[in-house]
């Protein structure tokens, strides 16, 4: 069988693989072939993901990550080139309500402001006001030995104004799978990787379980949770612990409308986030608590997709905690998906290894869908040399794979 060539491979079908393939094929960066393991695009982390936007984060950099990407999802048919693209973003904003004083939440709206967006400060009165279904209650709810409930308030509260999140997460990927095949990407699926080949310390290709190879002197690892077999295939040393983690998602049948709707809300008494889906026919809920994304997955390609009841229950309690009007009736489900925790301080490492020609974009901890075009556009730069006008100005070393780890406020999905 003939060897076919490259000049950029990227693997993994996922929103960050198509992303990087999508701002390559802007450069009009040569020959660039996607490979997807399972029968369609997303199926991954992606595919499961609550796309909520919003961004808040430990490092401006972040921030600025996550602002492009809320800004291309905001305008995504135009950013695409698509007559009727999938996916679309409901800016409904984004209500933090973590107990902090005054100060603290005076200090984050300054920070959001400064790198471009609207935020604001809300008293109490004025959340209530504008969302009158929300408790303002700021005591966390005791999970470990349930203790009884004694509401205490907060006056504060940060508001992000551009937030939401994205309708469709996985029909993005549909929406990105098609923009680069019209613009000449080769995506291909069902295309699993079984060997990666090397001579001389740089990449020159890759062997499929179908029995073809593909050679590319640039080669991107894009595989979200199925990352760390690549980067052995590549024999690539690194200091970060990339752990896919099964994370669990309730849904909420609502029967009546909520008056005034709903915001995303980050949610510190509850442990949870949650925001409207389905056209605000149910309410989809996760977990904010650290200790909620320590569930190793073994193997990603077999893990229990379905939600726990243990966890259904806990989220169950902190929705009805912060919305103590939500009737205790309608259907209750849920998912599990996954996601890679990058252990030291859940930022993704991204960018040229050791190999030569061999770049890394894994472990993202939750973030992925937020950042993923702000990762394809800083990728496309650094393999092209190049930017263009309209690229996220983020240096390219920000998320190297020789980085110190970064200082975040804690190690979860709030990062």
């Amino acid at each position: 069988m003939a060897t076919e060539t490259a000049d950029i491979l990227i693997i993994g079908g996922g929103l960050i693989g198509l992303s990087t393939a999508y701002e390559l094929a802007r450069r009009q960066a040569g020959r660039i072939v996607v490979l997807e393991k399972g029968s369609g695009v997303g199926q991954g982390s992606t595919g499961s993901s609550s796309a909520c936007l919003r961004l808040r984060y430990s490092h401006l950099d972040t921030m600025r990550m996550a602002l492009y990407g809320q800004n291309r999802y905001r305008d995504w048919a135009d950013y695409t080139g698509l007559e009727s693209a999938r996916a679309s973003m409901e800016q409904i904003g984004v209500l933090w309500m973590l107990g902090e004083d005054a100060a603290a939440v005076t200090a984050e709206r300054d920070r959001i402001r400064s790198i471009g967006a609207p935020a604001q400060v809300l008293t109490r009165d004025e959340l209530t006001g504008r969302f009158p279904s929300l408790s303002t209650c700021s005591t966390s709810i005791d999970f470990a030995e349930g203790t009884e409930h004694e509401c205490g308030q907060t006056e504060t509260f940060l508001f992000e104004d551009d937030g939401g999140y994205c309708t469709d997460p996985a029909g993005a990927a549909q929406d990105l799978l098609d923009a680069c095949r019209r613009d000449g990407v080769d995506v291909r699926l069902t295309s699993r990787v079984s060997a990666l080949r090397t001579q001389g310390g740089r990449v020159i290709g890759v062997d499929l379980a179908s029995g073809e190879s593909i050679d590319a002197p640039q080669i991107v690892n894009a595989a979200g949770p199925w990352c760390n077999e690549l980067n052995r295939m590549a024999g690539i040393e690194h200091k970060w612990d990339l752990i896919p983690t099964r994370i669990q998602v309730m849904l909420r049948a609502t029967i009546n409308p909520l008056p005034g709707g709903l915001p995303m809300v980050a949610d510190a008494a509850g442990g949870i986030y949650f925001r409207p889906e389905s056209r605000g026919q149910q309410i989809l809920v996760g977990s904010i608590r650290p200790e909620d994304e320590q569930e190793t997955i073994a193997n990603p390609d077999v893990y229990k997709a379905s939600i726990d009841e243990e966890s259904k229950a806990g989220l169950l309690h902190g929705l009805h905690h912060r919305i103590p009007s939500l009737e205790y009736r309608g259907q209750v489900t849920g998912i599990a998906g996954m996601y890679t925790m990058t252990e030291q301080d859940v930022h993704p490492i991204l960018g040229p290894t050791h190999l030569d020609g061999f770049h890394v974009s894994n472990g993202y901890s939750g973030h992925g869908f937020k950042l993923g075009p702000a990762v394809g556009n800083l990728l496309a730069q650094i393999l092209t040399d190049s930017v263009i006008e309209g690229d996220v100005d983020i240096a390219h070393d920000f998320l190297s794979i020789d980085r110190d780890s970064l200082a975040v406020r804690e190690k979860s999905v709030l990062a």
